[in-house]
């Protein structure tokens, strides 16, 4: 069994969740504020869901097809959210996401997080590209992807289905290159 690694950043550790955080998933992500503005998230959120989307990290890493982080306050070990990228090991890419509970918007988390998600990507899983989308009607994701260090890409036009209704999605992407270089700038 592959352990999950933990990764630091200046205010957070992201670590592997478990069952023990899934009330706090529940709550946080069963908020209709946040399911709104995601893809994939129920709402209403019950806590036999976030048990059972909880027991299947462990295997989806093993497996090599996604690793999903639980966003953790490195002072005092709370539950700030989640982030997590799905591989497509064939193009050398993944795709990731997150969110975060709402007690915990504009304060830097998202970005903080995943700028680790994304160093990690580069340097451990030697992945090419890592991307993320967007619902265009959810402006502040795509700063949190700016500050992360991505570029915009386009609009992918109602290429979400969400609550009856289609959603456009904006797209940004950053190139291992584009990380490299960024690193060798500032380091």
């Amino acid at each position: 069994m592959m352990k999950q690694p933990e990764l630091l950043t200046e205010r957070l550790l992201l670590r592997a969740f478990t069952l023990a955080d899934a009330r706090d998933v529940a709550e946080y992500a069963g908020d209709w504020d946040i399911a709104k503005m995601t893809s994939n998230i129920p709402h209403p959120y019950e806590l036999s869901m976030a048990e059972e989307w909880v027991s299947g990290h462990e295997k989806s890493y093993e497996d090599g097809e996604a690793v999903t982080f639980a966003m953790t306050k490195r002072e005092n070990g709370e539950l700030v959210g989640a982030i997590g990228i799905h591989m497509d090991k064939v193009n050398q890419a993944a795709e990731f996401g997150y969110w975060v509970g709402k007690r915990f918007w504009n304060q830097g988390f998202a970005a903080e997080a995943s700028r680790a998600v994304i160093r990690f990507g580069f340097e451990e899983l030697e992945l090419n590209r890592i991307y993320a989308r967007h619902m265009t009607k959810n402006p502040a994701s795509g700063r949190v992807m700016q500050k992360a260090g991505m570029r915009f890409e386009g609009i992918l036009r109602e290429s979400i289905f969400r609550w009856d209704s289609f959603e456009d999605a904006a797209i940004y992407s950053i190139l291992a290159s584009e990380f490299k270089a960024g690193a060798s700038e500032s380091g």
